[in-house]
Formats: structure tokens, sequence, C-alpha cells
């Protein structure tokens, strides 16, 4: 059983009357996953902290409109009121966000870039996704670019946009074309072993470019947390 060490709060990169973006760090899960789990999360924090949005959106996540993996750190926006809530998941569901992210993966990627496109699925109650394939619970279509950033002697730095916003799409993506993200202990194989000097899934939400609701275009970036950018100085 994995344990999980979250030593930190999320950190406020950007706030307005309307919403706020957070980086959230990794190990935090965004909403428990159910009655029983009373893991820390994103929306208990947003709670304490903005209880006047604490009934925006769905009662259990308030505030949020998109997620990350538990293992994965960077930015997300969160909505502090009922019209920023709508605005918000209607520019999720019309793709009109941009995300951007950084991942480090095993091997040397040939392609300069590339764009994946495979529908996903999702298997049994822990909502483990494949490729479509026998014996799945649904199917949605999926679609990700990838541009080289740099190749080091055993990794590929890669700047990643998914293109849909399906759970585990970018992890999934990367294994079908044969370089999981590293430290991926759920989709990286049974060879997937982690290097020294990096406990943790090498997956960042970097960047966020969209409209806001007041109409001013925005693009939030953050950098690399000092764990991650670490690693990668100690490997060039």
């Amino acid at each position: 059983m994995e344990i999980w060490k979250v030593s930190t709060r999320p950190e406020i990169v950007y706030e307005d009357k309307d919403f706020l973006i957070i980086h959230k760090p990794w190990g935090l899960i965004v909403h428990p996953r159910n009655k029983n789990d009373k893991s820390y999360s994103v929306a208990q924090w947003f709670v304490e902290n903005y209880p006047h949005s604490k009934n925006v959106g769905d009662l259990e996540r308030p505030g949020i409109v998109h997620r990350l993996d538990r293992e994965t750190s960077g930015l997300m926006i969160l909505a502090k009121t009922p019209k920023s809530f709508d605005y918000f998941k209607k520019l999720f569901q019309d793709r009109k966000i941009k995300k951007t992210y950084v991942a480090l993966v095993s091997g040397k990627v040939a392609d300069k870039d590339g764009v994946i496109t495979a529908p996903l699925g999702r298997i049994g109650v822990k909502r483990t996704i494949r490729i479509v394939g026998k014996k799945l619970l649904d199917s949605k279509e999926a679609t990700t670019e990838y541009r080289v950033l740099k190749r080091l002697k055993n990794f590929t730095l890669l700047e990643v946009r998914p293109l849909t916003g399906r759970t585990h799409q970018i992890r999934v993506h990367l294994k079908s074309i044969g370089h999981p993200v590293m430290c991926d202990r759920v989709y990286g194989g049974k060879n997937m072993v982690c290097p020294p000097g990096l406990d943790r899934l090498f997956l960042h939400a970097q960047k966020l470019e969209f409209t806001a609701p007041s109409g001013r275009s925005m693009v939030v970036e953050t950098d690399l947390p000092e764990k991650l950018q670490n690693f990668l100085n100690s490997v060039e």
C-alpha cells in the first residue's frame, strides 16, 4: 500500500473576485474519492479558505472545474462564484482552455513532435484507463500533442498538450507510444524503476491559457517543482 505524505498546501498563483489559480502539490488529491475517504484535499482547503464559496458547483467538490491526478503537480483553476463556475465549465467543455504539461518519459522519443489520437476506456471500479479494447465500461475520444524539449541519456523531456480532458490521458497516451512517464507506478509497466533522486511521477501542469470571465486574455505559468528541477539538473 502506497503512503502519501503531503507536506505542503496549495499555493495561490493568481486570484480575483471570480476565481483563483493554485499550484497543487504532488500527493494532494483534488477531492475525496468517496464518503469514507478522509484524505486532505483541494476541495477541503478551498472550503476552509473560501467558506462563502462552499456551495459553488458540486457540494462534494466545491469550486472545482477541472482536475489533476494526485500524482501530478501544477496549475488548477477554482471558481469562487456560480457564474464563474458555469463559465469555466463551458470553456473546458468547448476546449477553449489551452493546457500545457511538462513530462519526463522513459527512453528517447525519436520524433521531434507528434499527435497521439487513441480513444480511452475505463476498466473496473479502480478507474484504471487503457487504450480501447475488450471489457471496457466506456469509451471516449482522446487526443494529445507533444513536442521534444530535450533528449537526455535515458530519458526525454516533453512538452505535452492534451486537446481533450480524459482521466489519465497523458499517462496512457505516452505509454501507448512506448515512452511512459517516469515513476508512473500505474501505467509504467513492470520494468518501470524510479531512478535515484526521483520518487514521484514526473508530470507537471505548467501553463494555462484562456480568456477570463472579465474578458481578459490570460497566460499563467509556473516553474517546475524544486524536486523535479533538481533531478533534471542531476542528469543533464
